[in-house]
């Protein structure tokens, strides 16, 4: 990095963090630095929302996963819009009717306290994991591609957002991830342009989609009706349904973003602006991911994208069997780049060429190949190696590729996407302690003033929190999938206490409470089996699933224990 880059990188989280502990400084009450006062108008709410989503994590795996997978996985947010329209209808105006801080709040008038008290619990544990990774993804990359110590990224990164969040609370957040955005699509579409114009000069827009569809980059939907398929038309359209109207409708984090509002109408066209965006902004991410893979085609490429396999390697004595696959890439990017200008210049004559369409695919394969027996050395050399390298896609490509300044730039576009949902999730984390757990439980009367210190407190309980999982954290296969496991297997039986509360008012206390406990340990048994561990080593039941089966497995059983067990239960 250049000095040039420092200053653009530094200016632009230092501006970030100062305008927003600035300018929300000094919260008044409780109400204010919850809900911002109720002052949020819907293009910030929308902004907001979209921000608390677009974590660091979606632009460092999501081109990743377009790189190497193609466009399938913006399969994942059809059932999206579909679940803004719901909230939009059920969800928000119930919130706003019963004037509540937090969702959670809401079930304890609908149903009782330990139902509040279960699903607040299951909302810390699995959004106090889902920060520390917000944290723990930019942190990592950063380290390993710049050399950076892991720890001391994630405290800077950490404190960074712990100190405007403490400041102003949700105002300081809804503020600053109005910066953050623009710093975040200015960077990813300068980014875009700049791929583009680093492709051959004789070549167009369309030939590069001609080039990524013959290499099965360009499908972005399947039909299948089969199970293990993580990304389908039909489990994108029923699980991440599910999955949206959880994490929108009852993850507190987002929750928060649009009770801030000024009025019912404010925060459901905030909604709805995120749901007319959101999937086109996905496709956008995911196909720059795709005109990397193009660019790379004419461009020299690693065995592993993650730099610190090729260094583990080097110190090894599998050194010369990696130099030896890696002279064989390098050939075999020579040949791509041949057959890939003479299927251009077919192209610009208008024919497609099927015989070097079948070359260029044969040419993946057996880079593929390569990459695969790269992966058997990586292990040899280090068997604690993580040799999926999806995350180190992107960054391999701004640190080698972009001139200096945009350098930065992508940078702060990275840490100021972590900063965003990291901050939405230290206030979602500290209101939901401080209302739903400690106010609830707290004897005597206490006033408003102490509500208030103690939310300031339990922020910055977990901002250490977060730090403190971002610091022992461990890689996935990929983080981006990794971050949406962990919401599906929480987030189905917290929606369906929800769905039953809203919809389904002969079920009362007692049979959601136990229900949801039952589904709970259901999905984890489902997990552990279907997914984690089967005998084949593949998946048997693709995730996204586990938002459905929670939901109407949360329904269907609170539905027979109120007809059976807890008839005689009474309002």
């Amino acid at each position: 990095m250049q000095l040039f880059d420092w200053i653009v990188l530094i200016g632009t989280l230092l501006f970030i963090v100062v305008y927003g502990a600035w300018k929300t400084k000094g919260s008044k009450n409780v109400e204010e630095f919850i809900l911002g006062g109720n002052e949020t108008p819907w293009y910030t709410v929308g902004l907001s929302v979209m921000a608390t989503q677009a974590s660091a994590i979606t632009f460092l795996s999501t081109p990743g996963q377009a790189y190497h997978d193609g466009m399938g996985f913006l399969q994942f947010y059809f059932g999206l819009p579909i679940a803004m329209v719901v909230i939009c209808l059920t969800f928000i105006p119930i919130y706003h009717k019963y004037k509540v801080y937090t969702a959670y709040e809401y079930l304890e008038q609908r149903f009782d306290l330990k139902t509040r008290s279960l699903a607040a619990i299951l909302f810390l544990f699995q959004r106090g994991l889902g920060t520390g990774l917000t944290i723990y993804a930019p942190a990592i990359i950063l380290s390993a591609i710049l050399g950076w110590n892991l720890t001391y990224m994630n405290i800077v990164i950490g404190v960074l957002v712990i100190i405007y969040t403490f400041s102003g609370g949700t105002k300081a957040v809804n503020v600053t991830q109005k910066q953050q955005m623009f710093v975040i699509m200015s960077g990813m579409l300068i980014t875009f342009f700049l791929i583009l114009h680093f492709l051959p000069n004789e070549m167009t827009f369309s030939n590069a989609l001609h080039i990524a569809g013959a290499n099965d980059k360009m499908n972005i939907v399947s039909f299948s009706t089969d199970p293990e398929e993580k990304y389908t038309f039909w489990s994108g359209i029923t699980g991440g349904f599910f999955l949206a109207l959880a994490y929108f409708g009852t993850d507190q984090s987002q929750v928060g973003r649009y009770l801030s509002g000024k009025s019912v109408r404010e925060s459901q066209m905030g909604l709805i602006m995120n749901g007319l965006l959101k999937v086109p902004m996905q496709f956008f991410i995911l196909l720059t991911g795709v005109m990397v893979f193009v660019f790379f085609q004419f461009n020299p490429v690693p065995l592993n994208f993650n730099p610190n396999n090729k260094v583990n390697v080097y110190n090894s004595s599998y050194k010369a069997e990696y130099q030896i696959l890696e002279q064989k890439l390098d050939a075999l990017s020579e040949d791509k780049k041949v057959i890939n200008l003479l299927y251009i210049d077919q192209l610009n004559q208008d024919y497609d060429n099927l015989i070097l369409r079948k070359e260029l695919v044969a040419l993946s394969t057996k880079e593929r190949d390569l990459r695969e027996r790269a992966k058997e050395i990586i292990l040899k050399a280090d068997s604690g190696s993580e040799t999926n390298d999806k995350d180190y896609v992107f960054f391999h490509f701004i640190l080698n590729y972009l001139p200096k300044g945009l350098i930065g730039l992508l940078l702060a576009v990275i840490i100021s996407a972590a900063m965003s949902s990291t901050a939405s999730g230290l206030t979602a984390l500290a209101s939901t302690t401080a209302i739903d757990i400690y106010k609830r439980n707290v004897k005597g009367i206490k006033s408003d003033k102490h509500y208030l210190n103690a939310t300031k407190f339990f922020t910055l309980f977990w901002g250490v929190v977060a730090i403190s999982f971002a610091c022992i954290g461990t890689l996935f296969e990929n983080l981006i999938q990794l971050v949406n496991i962990i919401g599906s297997i929480f987030y189905g039986t917290v929606l369906g206490i929800f769905l039953v509360g809203f919809y389904i008012k002969f079920v009362k206390a007692q049979a959601i409470f136990y229900s949801a406990l039952v589904t709970q340990m259901t999905i984890f048994i489902i997990y552990y089996y279907a997914i984690v561990i089967y005998p084949s080593g593949e998946a048997k039941l693709g995730y996204l699933w586990l938002n459905f089966i929670g939901a109407i497995m949360a329904i269907v059983l609170s539905s027979l224990l109120q007809w059976t067990v807890f008839r005689k239960e009474k309002e």
